[in-house]
């Protein structure tokens, strides 16, 4: 068991909501909660820099406080859910990155934020809810610039209603090849340059069949962050009023 949390020691319910919240990649854990995630190995790659031990930690301080539940489903493996104080924290979290957004964002595609494995986790997580428009195994190839060799390709398939991301060739036939530098690519994920600006520079380069290539658009969702992303930073903003 968890031991009690220490405090601030004041009233203020700000003061309490931190001790809660604001321990080390706690809000990184409730975010991936609130994005769908429920399996350890799910948890897991949406926070691929942060150690298994330290996750088992968070996750049962976040129990300890009420925000999490442990239940296990009917294969016998173990899920972690919201409680609805879990749930009532989204428009927290969705206002920490809307302020990122609007004033951090350079630095959020500074070189030192940069992680290809997030940034494809995230991009197969949006296209969860939707798929190309075609019957059967439909392979998307992602060929990256600017990091390490082993984390220059990954592969999306979508079979069944499924999409997985794989981190090795999988061995299918590649309908949709999408080559790209990794901060471009982030900054198109995150709302900082549009799609068709990204691909009409060729800063961002589809290969394929015309029908493929007009499939991605439909398939690539961004981030849910990225309305924000497109809008003025706070200092152009304030400069404009």
């Amino acid at each position: 068991m968890v031991e009690k949390r220490t405090t601030y020691g004041q009233f203020c319910p700000v003061a309490l909501a931190a001790a809660v919240l604001a321990e080390r990649w706690t809000p990184l854990v409730v975010r991936e909660l609130l994005c769908g995630s429920v399996r350890f190995n799910e948890l897991q790659r949406g926070v691929p820099r942060m150690s298994s031990a330290l996750l088992t930690r968070r996750l049962k301080e976040l129990q300890f406080a009420g925000i999490v539940e442990r239940r296990r489903n009917a294969g016998g493996s173990f899920e972690y859910h919201l409680t609805a104080a879990g749930r009532d924290l989204f428009p927290v979290v969705e206002k920490m990155g809307v302020w990122a957004q609007r004033w951090l964002r350079h630095d959020l595609v500074d070189t030192i934020n940069l992680d290809s494995d997030l940034l494809m986790w995230d991009i197969r997580r949006n296209a969860v809810a939707k798929s190309p428009p075609r019957d059967g195994r439909y392979v998307a190839e992602f060929r990256l610039s600017g990091v390490p060799v082993s984390r220059r390709r990954y592969w999306l398939v979508f079979e069944r209603g499924v999409v997985d991301l794989c981190y090795r060739n999988p061995g299918f036939e590649v309908d949709l090849f999408v080559e790209a530098n990794l901060r471009v690519l982030t900054q198109v994920w995150l709302g900082h340059i549009p799609l068709a600006e990204a691909v009409r520079g060729g800063r961002l380069r589809l290969d394929g069949s015309r029908n493929d290539i007009a499939a991605f658009r439909s398939w690539f969702a961004l981030s849910t962050f990225a309305p924000a992303g497109r809008q003025p930073t706070g200092q152009a903003a304030l400069a404009a009023e």
